[in-house]
């Protein structure tokens, strides 16, 4: 069988701009631009201002707060204490912010989700979320995110997304689990006699800045020591790659953008694959497994939130968070959470967790197969639960580097038993889909049962994002080898 495409197709827009710090290289510039500013006159500062609001205003969210913010960044390299006025302020700002087009090379890789609202919704239709990996400038990727809605039909209405777009604030006062904490310092093989002391005198639950207090007082007795020096810089690392943002609440959620932020993610946040998790409780967490790279190492990470207003985003911990491509199911199994994964680059694996952090062991789950898998297998983001077990969409690598979308069906009691798995693939690139930064290649990181149809969203090729439709019924009756009606049992209906 083959999935239906839709003809939808979402390219990157080079006009969606963000404000990013425009960092120099040395504090020697900085000073110089710092003191050109401050040679200006007052009626000159003021003027060059007036420009920089009107060509730059009606393009961002409440540019001056930034600006502002900016100067904070740089202020401390004034010379003088001597008072600036607000123009002169956000003016020396305005000169260490720079535009930002984060999709100006790509949109792809996108996960699809339920919108955590469902009010105001027209009869019919249901609203969905559609996160995709925007890349620009440099090759930097992070998360950007888009709405729309799907009617009793399947069909798919997009919202025209705004122009604006911002990054969150940073939570400024993160408080950390000392013991959590402590145990991913062993699992990343930090935990020593001198990382013991830096923690000394930490409590239960600790800020950043308690811990940077701590590790100052530690520096201070042992400087010019390379190794204490080294140690605290990868507790910093650590601390700094578990943090949390805030959007503001009238931002539009396709106004938002998670760029990189901590020094795992330098070059860029790939791939999210998001999932509606429900708890024991029946309380609903959105979770995102995503790949960071640093420009030399790829991190697991992961993203949780409620609203897609507030997030925390925590380092994925244990022997077996490696590679990419991991995948958490939309609930535990018999008491444990799951997770797919492909530590190999080749197999796709399956492991078992008490804690949702911390990934120790993985069992092998399929290996390449078909001649349109043998170089690699991976997911396609999380298994949708049917009552005919849990339905996951995968991609196969075949001659020529092209990639392909399928699917197989895992036991709903016992996901490692394989109950099916199609020997041909849903999707491949046709003809229209070929040509991109990285050709021939078909890829999902997630996609929704919708009725009787399963709405894949795929990229093109690493270029731009589009739709397929697959009718559950004729894939499960596949996959199982029956002909007799399946009946689909997935948390669209609970919302």
């Amino acid at each position: 069988m083959k999935a239906t495409r839709t003809g939808i197709v979402l390219r990157p827009d080079p006009t969606r701009v963000l404000f990013r710090p425009f960092e120099h290289s040395s504090s020697t510039r900085t000073l110089k631009i710092i003191a050109r500013v401050n040679a200006m006159t007052e009626e000159e500062a003021e003027r060059k201002l007036g420009e920089v609001i009107r060509e730059f205003g009606s393009r961002h969210y409440k540019l001056e707060r930034f600006f502002l913010k900016r100067f904070n960044h740089i202020k401390s390299q004034l010379l003088t204490d001597e008072p600036l006025t607000l123009e002169r302020k956000l003016l020396l700002g305005a000169y260490f912010t720079m535009e930002y087009s984060l999709e100006s090379a790509a949109l792809f890789n996108p996960s699809m989700v339920w919108h955590p609202d469902q009010t105001n919704v027209p009869p019919g239709f249901k609203r969905f979320i559609l996160s995709m990996r925007a890349t620009g400038e440099g090759h930097i990727s992070s998360i950007t995110f888009r709405m729309g809605y799907i009617d009793q039909d399947s069909k798919i209405i997009l919202r025209k997304p705004s122009r604006y777009v911002t990054s969150p604030e940073i939570v400024p006062n993160h408080r950390f689990n000392r013991a959590q904490f402590e145990r991913k310092l062993y699992e990343l093989r930090l935990s020593n006699p001198i990382s013991e002391m830096m923690m000394t005198g930490l409590g239960e639950e600790f800020a950043l800045e308690e811990m940077e207090d701590r590790l100052k007082r530690v520096l201070s007795q042992y400087r010019h020591h390379a190794e204490y020096e080294a140690i605290a810089s990868s507790l910093r690392t650590l601390a700094r790659s578990n943090y949390e943002l805030d959007f503001d609440e009238d931002q539009s959620l396709d106004e938002r953008c998670i760029f990189p932020t901590s020094p795992n993610e330098t070059n860029g946040i790939e791939d999210a694959r998001f999932v509606r998790f429900v708890e024991d409780d029946g309380e609903v967490t959105y979770y995102a497994t995503y790949t960071a790279y640093n420009g030399q190492v790829t991190f697991p990470q992961l993203l949780l939130t409620r609203d897609f207003t507030h997030f925390s985003i925590s380092t994925l911990n244990g022997a077996e968070v490696q590679n990419k491509g991991m995948a958490l199911f939309p609930r535990k199994i018999n008491g444990k959470y799951v997770m797919l994964s492909r530590q190999d680059g080749e197999n796709i694996y399956i492991m078992y967790s008490d804690d949702l952090y911390f990934w120790q062991t993985k069992e092998i789950l399929l290996k390449p197969t078909y001649h349109w898998e043998f170089v690699q297998l991976g997911n396609c983001g999380s298994p949708i639960e049917t009552e005919a077990g849990w339905l996951v969409l995968s991609h196969g690598v075949g001659p020529m580097r092209k990639y392909a979308i399928s699917a197989f069906l895992l036991d709903l009691n016992d996901p490692g038993k394989v109950i099916g798995r199609l020997t041909e693939p849903l999707l491949s690139p046709d003809e229209n889909e070929r040509e991109g930064y990285v050709p021939n290649v078909v890829y999902s990181c997630g996609g929704l049962i919708n009725g009787n149809e399963l709405i894949i969203p795929y990229a093109m090729s690493d270029y731009a994002s589009s739709f397929a439709t697959v009718n559950v019924q004729e894939l499960l009756n596949e996959l199982t080898g029956s002909q007799k009606q399946v009946e689909v049992n997935v948390e669209e209906q609970s919302l």
